[in-house]
């Protein structure tokens, strides 16, 4: 629980971003605006310099933090859909096949929309009732036709489910195909070592479970692949060439960074190094307490996997008589509970589940959350579903 204006706020919605921060975060930042506010890469006074240590130190800690042994590999965007553009529409092209599952967000599905008017192949494998993928159905997919891609998320914002992103890879890769993965679930929230899990782009956004300010991303990108970058600009050096220098990580990132932002995800990286087991631990333990509960409340469906399944900290429900929108809003009105309700950019994943048409309530569990609020939450939906 915490406070805003004099409000208590109980705040569930860490599946489209976490608040609050880490205190660390915010100092960061501060500090960023203060004394690193030059242009980075850009001047040599100290403003500059600043600045330009600021990423390249905050570049370092994320790398660490996701097991990327060689930093310029990392990208930083503006958030996790820049990176899955840039991967999807840097890499593939008219007469190009991908394989993708049915539980994707519009970061994934409407750049392949867009494509696929152009000529792409997009065909899609379907994920079970609990939004499962079964690699199986990918590998058979894939053996099919000559594939270029495949695409999946780490984990679902909408059912929570954890997919098997190491058996994917083997199967991409085996076929001669790139694997492409939204971690924007995943990451902070999960254990992501990107040194063993074989993806060639790993997307991520900063805000969630990365505990990072909003207006910043991450990706990596193998060394062995090199999409066609988005956007054109200043990259600080090599002005004299006519195209974008091919140097990651100038390429992908023309223009002027993000710094205090760049520096406040550096921040909860360090922080994650330190604490982020322990704060994975307590978000299982509350996302399980918070499933038990809400099995106990007539009416109410939960999307998913089932009580004991491993999943990540991300609880939706639909009720049965009881509009989602209209319980999202006496949780929050009667109770200063936040949640999400909706189809929470994902009609793909919906429609998958069983819940297009009515859309879910969507509980995110996340930093600064305590057994407490869960009770709280769950005393609030017997309460409203009564």
């Amino acid at each position: 629980m915490a406070e805003v204006d004099g409000s208590r706020i109980v705040y569930f919605d860490h599946a489209a971003t976490s608040w609050p921060k880490p205190d660390t975060v915010l100092d960061a930042m501060h500090r960023a605006v203060l004394y690193a506010g030059g242009n980075p890469g850009r001047s040599a006074h100290r403003l500059a310099v600043a600045a330009s240590r600021t990423i390249l130190e905050s570049r370092g800690a994320v790398a660490g933090l996701l097991g990327i042994a060689e930093p310029r590999n990392l990208i930083f965007t503006a958030g996790c859909t820049e990176g899955l553009n840039v991967a999807i529409k840097g890499l593939l092209k008219p007469g190009d096949r991908v394989v993708v599952s049915s539980m994707e967000h519009n970061a994934v599905a409407r750049p392949l929309n867009l494509l696929a008017a152009e000529g792409l192949i997009v065909d899609m494998v379907r994920a079970d009732e609990l939004g499962r993928i079964d690699a199986d159905a990918v590998e058979r997919a894939v053996a099919e036709c000559e594939t270029r891609a495949v695409i999946c998320q780490h984990a679902s914002n909408v059912s929570g489910a954890i997919q098997p992103v190491g058996d994917l890879a083997d199967i991409a890769h085996d076929a001669g195909a790139v694997l492409i993965v939204d971690g924007a679930q995943a990451t902070g929230h999960l254990r992501v070592d990107l040194s063993t899990l074989g993806a060639d782009v790993y997307a991520s956004s900063g805000h969630k479970g990365l505990l990072g300010p909003q207006g910043v991303g991450v990706f990596y990108l193998s060394p062995d692949i090199d999409p066609d970058e988005l956007v054109q600009g200043g990259s600080g050096g090599s002005s004299e060439e006519p195209m974008q220098p091919r140097l990651r990580p100038d390429r992908y990132e023309a223009g002027t960074s993000n710094t205090p932002g760049i520096a406040g995800l550096g921040a909860a990286a360090r922080w994650l190094d330190a604490h982020g087991e322990e704060l994975r631990i307590l978000e299982q333990a509350l996302t399980s307490q918070l499933h038990a509960g809400l099995l106990g409340i007539e009416g109410l469906r939960i999307l998913g996997p089932p009580l004991g399944e491993e999943r990540a900290p991300v609880l939706s429900v639909v009720h049965e008589r009881i509009d989602g929108d209209r319980i999202a809003f006496e949780l929050d009105r009667r109770y200063g509970i936040a949640v999400r309700a909706g189809l929470h950019c994902a009609p793909w994943a919906h429609d998958t589940l069983g819940s297009l048409d009515s859309g879910a309530v969507r509980f995110g569990v996340g930093y600064g959350l305590t057994a407490a609020d869960v009770d709280y939450a769950l005393r609030a939906m017997r309460e409203i579903c009564a």
